[in-house]
């Protein structure tokens, strides 16, 4: 048996996962019929505040570990990949759908080979290379948003960041100006809104209906996967045949398509152009819909702390005023920017659980995991409680920048060896989105439908209701 760091351990643990508090089962469904789809991370804090930081669920029939505090957590993703793993039935559903993991699904030996391969593709120098076309980006959005605030339109905010999220992931990962903030939407994106959460319900279900009977949904979902992997295919044979010809591109890649292929001509790097499709994949899976979200979590937060607003509008003027001549140099020195981020991740992280599935007979905190044990862990537990942070539901970001928070509270990048590799990428996007925005523009207003605080919404990630933007130009 192995502890929660991977030591080998004489101690037996104190508990078994039948021992510990929950909610009451049902036969077969388990907890199911107490967990709402778009809200089954609200009902999981919840039962931490009814349970404590380590309880039990079960999903159908089978018992899982929910792991409620930062410190365990941190452990548990430090243990990754030799302990644990993202829950085998997420992958057999992939593999269902003709997926091919990339970097975020991949294990073992496959995800040190991924991994090497694209952390080439967020080296600084690549990054830096990138960078021109983000600011092309966020000088599409503004012309957008100075159109509307001329006619005094509203905003649908969560649209424009996702398109604004597209354009960039799109540009960065295979080298094609979409434009969606232009020209409207883009198929592969349309695809993927409708796979991605397919992938979640399936993962969750207690029985795998689909194996047996396809409903029309089923069949459209197919559909949905053959053309993307048609539309990916056909990007990665053009990256290849503009490679052929420009040889120089292996060593001055211009995306991060042709710095992933680059990578598998090196010898001995273990990946095949499958897997690089799948990393395609991988990068507007992780990069749209989280970096979208967080910007509309965060613009909403602002509109409701003016005073931190006016703060952040002084720091943009003073560092960075041109948000058509922006560099990489002066979003690092936007360091209020930077920290209402983190608070805004801080309360509403895009990633508000991780899963993970047992590899071994394990213990956390004083539990023994036999392995093939889910283990859910509650991303918003300690960062949101005011034994760990002080006045935790307040948006208060200048506690970033006077270390008044232990930030390994708050893992919206995960922790370990598998923490996101675009961390400092989707940094730079929200901080071009945000300065662009500051500097432009006063927020007049930022509702729901309802007028009241916009709920969470599981779907792949958590997100916001709809949410109405009222813009006005600054003088």
């Amino acid at each position: 048996m192995q502890d929660h760091a991977g030591a080998d351990t004489l101690a037996p643990p104190c508990r078994q996962l039948a021992d510990l508090p929950g909610p009451r089962a049902l036969p077969l469904l388990g907890n199911l019929h107490q967990m709402r789809p778009e809200r089954a991370h609200r009902d999981m804090e919840g039962w931490r505040r009814q349970y404590g930081p380590l309880f039990r669920v079960s999903i159908g029939t089978h018992p899982m570990l929910v792991v409620a505090d930062h410190t365990l957590i941190g452990q548990v993703l430090r243990d990754r990949p030799a302990i644990f793993r993202r829950p085998s039935i997420t992958a057999e559903v992939a593999d269902e759908l003709g997926g091919v993991p990339g970097v975020f699904e991949a294990e073992g030996a496959d995800w040190r080979n991924q991994r090497r391969m694209v952390m080439q593709a967020f080296a600084p120098h690549a990054v830096k290379a990138y960078f021109p076309f983000l600011v092309q980006v966020g000088q599409r959005l503004q012309r957008r948003w100075e159109a509307a605030a001329v006619a005094g339109q509203a905003i649908d905010l969560c649209v424009d960041l996702r398109m604004y999220s597209v354009d960039i992931v799109a540009g960065l990962a295979f080298g094609s100006d979409v434009n969606t903030i232009e020209s409207g939407d883009n198929a592969i994106q349309r695809n993927l809104d409708k796979i991605l959460p397919a992938v979640g319900r399936r993962s969750m279900a207690p029985f795998p209906y689909w194996r047996y009977i396809k409903l029309p949904g089923d069949r459209q979902l197919e559909r949905c996967v053959a053309a993307t992997r048609e539309a990916v295919d056909a990007l990665v044979a053009q990256a290849r045949e503009r490679m052929r010809a420009d040889p120089l591109l292996a060593q001055r890649p211009r995306n991060m398509l042709e710095a992933m292929l680059a990578a598998t001509a090196q010898p001995d790097s273990g990946v095949t152009e499958r897997e690089v499709a799948g990393n395609v994949l991988t990068m507007l899976l992780a990069g749209e819909d989280t970096t979208s979200n967080s910007l509309a979590w965060l613009i909403w937060l602002l509109h409701r702390h003016p005073e931190v607003t006016a703060l952040a509008r002084e720091e943009v003027l003073r560092v960075a005023p041109d948000a058509a001549a922006l560099t990489t140099e002066q979003l690092d020195a936007l360091d209020l920017v930077e920290a209402c981020a983190h608070e805004a991740l801080r309360l509403k992280p895009p990633a508000a659980f991780l899963p993970f599935e047992a590899l071994v007979d394990t213990v956390v905190g004083d539990v023994r995991v036999p392995k093939g044990t889910l283990v859910w862990c509650v991303m918003r537990g300690s960062s949101v409680d005011d034994a760990w942070v002080s006045n935790a539901a307040q948006f208060d970001p200048r506690r970033w920048l006077e270390e008044r928070i232990d930030k390994k509270v708050s893992l919206p990048f995960g922790a370990g060896p598998r923490t996101c590799p675009g961390r400092y990428m989707a940094l730079l996007e929200i901080k071009v989105a945000m300065a662009m925005l500051l500097a432009r523009f006063e927020i007049v207003s930022v509702t729901t439908a309802h007028g009241g605080e916009p709920a969470e919404k599981l779907g792949f990630v958590m997100e916001p209701e709809a949410l109405q933007m009222r813009l006005q130009m600054r003088a």
